[in-house]
């Protein structure tokens, strides 16, 4: 997976995230969910920029 490509995904999964929270809560288990893909996506680009 490359940077362009996991930023896209960073991007969709925190503006999924933050549809979630806005229909529900912040503590909901889809919201929670979102939010732990989210730290992932992010985690892998922070490993990818770091090799560089």
């Amino acid at each position: 997976m490359g940077i362009q490509e996991l930023l896209q995904d960073i991007e969709k999964c925190r503006k999924e995230m933050v549809q979630l929270a806005s229909r529900t809560s912040l503590s909901s288990h889809h919201v929670i969910e979102a939010s732990t893909r989210l730290d992932s996506l992010l985690n892998k680009y922070n490993h990818l920029v770091k090799k560089r």
